[in-house]
């Protein structure tokens, strides 16, 4: 992983943690985590966006879009751009977030459809950093699937064998 994305990481973490600010990072970065290993483009958060003023104002001079409301065929939400030293950070309000589904013919609220879990506190370059849960990264990424296709699925599949190899499946949880 490139040293701008992980100085970028350990800065918008400390800031976070600062206001004890709860957040899930999801996206291409949690996929790496889990075992994709296609290169990291952007750090993708998803928080309550009533920390945005907070996260505003120590952030103000690395600001590159909003606060902001953002919709297109695919995403309906608020959301938040940074760059820290040459690296995108997006944070989206996981209160306003709606996706539509793969066809695009529904619209469904994420934080009712993927939040089913936890955020998976991992251990990182000496910081302990909340992701998402991998089985809600792989819902969310199949209904991407017709995005980067290429993308999707190889994040799809590293991540299902992290899943496989790490997490009891639940099924059989009902048989203990």
């Amino acid at each position: 992983m490139e040293e701008k994305t992980i100085n970028a990481l350990r800065w918008i973490i400390s800031i976070l943690n600062k206001h004890n600010i709860p957040y899930g990072i999801g996206g291409g970065f949690a996929a790496h985590m889990y075992g994709s290993n296609r290169k990291v483009n952007d750090i993708d958060f998803s928080l309550s966006g009533k920390y945005f003023p907070i996260i505003v104002s120590e952030t103000k001079d690395y600001i590159t879009s909003g606060p902001k409301h953002y919709s297109n065929a695919k995403w309906d939400c608020d959301t938040l751009s940074l760059k820290y030293n040459d690296q995108e950070i997006d944070i989206t309000d996981i209160d306003t977030l709606r996706m539509s589904n793969k066809e695009q013919d529904k619209w469904f609220k994420t934080k009712d459809y993927f939040r089913k879990y936890e955020t998976v506190p991992i251990e990182f370059q000496g910081m302990i950093i909340q992701f998402i849960d991998p089985r809600d990264l792989v819902a969310y990424k199949k209904e991407l699937a017709d995005q980067n296709h290429l993308y999707q699925a190889s994040d799809v599949e590293a991540v299902e064998k992290y899943i496989k190899a790490k997490i009891i499946p639940e099924n059989l949880l009902m048989l203990q």
